[in-house]
């Protein structure tokens, strides 16, 4: 066990007797409710879990986050935190969809943005053993744009993790040590990276970055990204984004559905806050949310026509 990954479980450990919240909230996770759909071989996970509400419902607009003091700079005292480098700095998420569910912000104020810090996530896959790290867009399930963070959570509990290997891809870009692949089938549109260098595959993901369309008023293309180790390889899976939200969570009466897809979700583990959802969602309503918030099949080939023109 390195000394970061014993730092962590220590602070797991501290943090679950010090803090209420967070062992009142890690407790409940013995409880939470899964289901899985038969239609695509169980491999989506549907994860009722009330705690979650605040993720799901969180206000993102200009205003709202105006008025509220920033999650990160303005912490609960119980909250402590681990140094990782002079950047970033780790911390128990209380409110968790894992058993072992970090956050993991920037140690200044400054927007969510990937594209300075994605060497950085690279980094944590590989210092953080059994974890998978996980980036969500400023308009892609970010419940704090306003700051700069990474999650990170067990690697398994995250479908798309165990089922990469077999999923069918066709090759979009060779490197040295390195490859850009789209993944194909009912999942959302998803670009995997894998490669051995770390400097390799940074540069490509900063092309790949600048090549993908930025809506008018923002300054990042909407998406979410899941990276991993398997072994000394780095599995980098980026869902390129059209929506923050699906037709579902603004429909009223019975057509609605409180799901805010972030890339837990895109990776195939729905998390639901509310009972009623839980019980009635269907596969096919999962498929449609991945289809309204995911690019297009026309904008995913504009993508990879680039990608192909100018790596």
């Amino acid at each position: 066990m390195s000394d970061l990954t014993q730092q962590i479980a220590t602070l797991f450990l501290a943090q679950k007797q010090d803090w209420k919240l967070a062992r009142d909230n890690y407790a409940a996770l013995a409880n939470v409710q899964t289901r899985y759909f038969k239609e695509d071989g169980k491999n989506t996970v549907l994860q009722f879990n009330p705690e979650r509400i605040r993720s799901s419902a969180a206000k993102i607009d200009n205003a709202s986050l105006n008025a509220r003091p920033c999650f990160f700079c303005h912490r609960p005292e119980e909250q402590k935190s681990i140094l990782y480098n002079d950047t970033f700095e780790i911390l128990l998420n209380p409110y968790p969809i894992f058993q072992n569910h970090l956050t993991i912000p920037l140690r200044r104020h400054e927007k969510q943005q990937i594209g300075p810090y994605y060497k950085e996530m690279l980094d944590l896959a590989s210092d953080l053993s059994g974890y998978a790290i996980f980036y969500n867009g400023p308009k892609c399930g970010a419940s704090a744009p306003d700051h700069m963070h990474f999650q990170a959570g067990n690697v398994l509990a995250f479908p798309l993790v165990r089922n990469s290997r077999e999923a069918s891809k066709a090759l979009v870009w060779q490197g040295k040590h390195s490859a850009l692949s789209v993944l194909s089938g009912d999942s959302p549109v998803v670009l995997q990276f894998v490669s051995t260098d770390k400097g390799e595959v940074a540069s490509a993901f900063e092309k790949v970055y600048n090549l993908m369309p930025v809506k008018p008023g923002e300054y990042e293309p909407m998406m979410n990204i899941l990276t991993w180790m398997e072994g000394k390889t780095w599995v980098s899976c980026i869902f390129p984004r059209k929506e923050l939200r699906p037709s579902c969570y603004y429909a009223e009466g019975e057509a609605n559905i409180l799901i805010s897809p972030a890339t837990v979700e895109m990776s195939g583990l729905f998390v639901v806050p509310l009972e009623k959802d839980f019980e009635k969602v269907t596969y096919v309503d999962l498929k449609k949310i991945w289809k309204e918030v995911s690019i297009a099949e026309t904008e995913k080939n504009e993508i990879i026509l680039k990608i192909k023109e100018k790596i």
